[in-house]
């Protein structure tokens, strides 16, 4: 068997070498464990050598070639964007899986097949771990499987080799930086490349940047504006639904706002595409669930509790203008900014979250080695007004939010969505935003 981690090396397996530093090093601990054959880019070893000029081709060939016939019984779907993958691609694996057309969904949150969830490596794992999921989907009667494709997958070749029976474009956010923009964007279009003659890739069209992904070999459909194929109209907003037509059809979609028709609106499409009648779709649409930690919302008499893992600058600005279009009283924002990571993005996001809510408490997210304080001081650098307060506890936070709440009020809890730990120093405390606010709201 061909092996690409040394330490799991039996005797007679072939070892590929994918990363040249200490090549030499891995090498040698995979022959110690028995490897019959080396296969490098360079170098002599005491086995047999295989010498090829790039390693990873080497290895999605034969991929290719080792589940060749395998791959004809499965719909390979992509998805690409900046933000939205997760939310996308949960819905499409529960949508699909509703109507009866068994799904896989590699993506951020794990490896999901028959209902349950398993831990990856990465959101879009290395090609050898993607075939194996892919091969364990087929073994167990799926029809489908859904890979989210982050950014850095595609630079590292992760994806290389794939071939996408349909690819989903959500969006592109710009952070205003030409060079990495373009980086970016040069990026996210490879996997459009990658799709059959036979595909299709589903764009946003309401995204600004939708053009560059409209490739002129594609089979493209657009939706979300309303010159596209599938446009979105009559948006009814609620505490407890979404409501709104797709062309001529009336949704009700038990997730809640904006943020969230565009998300199901490509899983729409990518059931449309696999010939499942509207109507029949509209019927799976009732018992989809909410994506854990992603705009999960916790109704509390006629308040609401929305849980997001948002995390940067956009992502916050964009789940609180989300907020606000449908809210009909306060908005409370509880909220604190991970240790040793986006320094520059804290007073901007203190800036941001005490303009647009009413109320804010800042809080612990996980402040790894620094000072809680001080990543709090950071975040209150820019702040110009005095709607705020500090409460270091996330556990006193969330409840502080909580009792705060008057008729139809709205709490935000942002920054770690469906983590179940919190980080400090070199300790894994556990601890989840969803069931602190559960305990407290059931007592």
């Amino acid at each position: 068997m061909l092996r690409v981690n040394s330490k799991e090396v039996n005797p007679g397996d072939t070892f590929l070498i994918l990363e040249n530093n200490e090549a030499s090093k891995y090498a040698e601990e995979a022959i110690d464990r028995g490897a019959a054959c080396i296969i490098s880019t360079d170098g002599e070893y005491s086995v047999k050598t295989i010498i090829t000029p790039d390693t990873r081709t080497y290895l999605s060939n034969y991929l290719k070639e080792l589940y060749f016939e395998k791959l004809d019984k499965i719909k390979i779907i992509g998805i690409v964007g900046t933000s939205g993958k997760t939310i996308t691609g949960d819905i499409t694996y529960q949508l699909l899986n509703n109507l009866g057309s068994k799904a896989a969904y590699i993506g951020t949150n794990g490896f999901y097949l028959n209902g349950e969830v398993t831990k990856t490596t990465a959101t879009t794992p290395d090609i050898y771990e993607i075939y194996e999921y892919i091969n364990k989907a087929i073994d167990n009667g799926c029809e489908n499987i859904i890979i989210e494709i982050s950014t850095s997958a595609i630079i590292n070749r992760y994806i290389e080799g794939l071939r996408f029976d349909i690819i989903i474009f959500t969006n592109f956010i710009d952070n205003n930086d030409l060079l990495e923009k373009q980086k970016y964007l040069n990026a996210k279009i490879e996997p459009f490349k990658m799709l059959k003659k036979s595909g299709t890739a589903i764009i946003n069209k309401k995204d600004p940047y939708y053009q560059y992904f409209a490739l002129p070999q594609n089979h493209n459909i657009f939706y979300g504006s309303l010159d596209s194929d599938y446009k979105v109209t009559s948006i009814g907003l609620t505490y407890d639904f979404t409501e709104f037509n797709i062309n001529d059809k009336r949704v009700e979609l038990p997730l809640l706002g904006s943020y969230n028709i565009y998300n199901y609106l490509a899983a729409f499409v990518t059931a449309s595409i696999l010939n499942y009648p509207d109507d029949a779709i509209i019927n799976a649409t009732q018992n989809l669930k909410q994506v854990d930690g992603r705009y999960q919302g916790i109704k509390s008499k006629d308040n609401l509790i929305i849980i997001d893992y948002a995390y940067d600058k956009d992502m916050i600005e964009n789940v609180i203008n989300c907020t606000k279009e449908f809210s009909r009283a306060k908005l409370i924002t509880v909220i604190g900014l991970g240790g040793n990571k986006r320094q520059d993005q804290r007073s901007k996001i203190g800036k941001i979250v005490t303009k647009k809510s009413d109320y804010v408490i800042f809080t612990t997210d996980n402040p790894r080695y620094e000072n809680p304080e001080d990543i709090i001081n950071d975040m209150l650098k820019e702040v110009q007004t005095d709607n705020y307060e500090i409460v270091l506890s996330r556990k006193e936070a969330i409840k502080k939010g909580i009792e705060m709440l008057e008729e139809s009020d709205i709490l935000l809890v942002l920054g770690k969505g469906n983590e179940e730990f919190q980080i400090i120093e070199n300790e894994k405390l556990p601890f989840k935003d969803y069931n602190e606010v559960i305990k407290y709201i059931k007592k």
